[in-house]
């Protein structure tokens, strides 16, 4: 009976010891849980989606056009966004009746085809020049997204990191759910294309 007592006080010390050392550094540095709350990402995200936050993965690399982020909100770090990258670094940003074109780092004009968004009021125009470090963000849900249109652009220093991978609803579970990637379709003209699981 002493035996059994060591042996389950033994396993309990391991299992808290992994807990501490692997467990709370990955919650802490590498992946992070987000609940999406509210209707800014319909329809690529729903309220209550748990999606999984790769921390790490923007400390090797930059953020890219088309993947969907979760950050701190300029106006106040205590909350947190979740959005679409649309303007990089360097570029102007041009909405034009709902129309988004980039003139890239380059001089290139690219037209944006978004099949994954919520058309917005087709009145709407707006023009940003972004600088160093600094990223145009947008909701897919476009007449009900509070983003760069509204608050300005997005420091890098705020993405907390890249939505990898959704867990609920499980019907829509998936690895880079709403990831999209543009391609020239035209010379002005860039095309969309996105995971089967938005």
């Amino acid at each position: 009976m002493q035996d059994t007592g060591k042996g389950l006080l033994k396993d309990l010390f391991t299992l808290a010891f992994l807990i501490v050392i692997v467990v709370i550094p990955i919650r802490l540095f590498v992946v992070s849980p987000f609940v999406v709350d509210g209707e800014s990402m319909h329809p690529t995200f729903e309220n209550l989606d748990y999606l999984i936050v790769d921390e790490l993965r923007y400390n090797f690399a930059a953020p890219a056009r088309g993947e969907v982020i979760v950050f701190r909100y300029p106006g106040n770090p205590s909350i947190f966004y979740i959005k679409r990258i649309i303007g990089l670094p360097g570029e102007t940003v041009a909405i034009n009746h709902g129309l988004v074109t980039i003139t890239t780092v380059a001089g290139k004009s690219l037209t944006l085809a978004e099949p994954y968004i919520v058309n917005e009021d087709a009145t709407y125009t707006k023009s940003v020049s972004l600088n160093a470090d600094e990223y145009f963000v947008m909701g897919d849900n476009r007449p009900n997204s509070s983003d760069s249109r509204i608050w300005g652009v997005l420091p890098r220093g705020d993405i907390v990191g890249r939505v990898d991978l959704r867990l609920l609803p499980v019907s829509l579970m998936g690895f880079f759910p709403g990831a999209a990637t543009y391609s020239m379709a035209r010379e002005a003209t860039t095309t969309a294309t996105t995971s089967p699981a938005s």
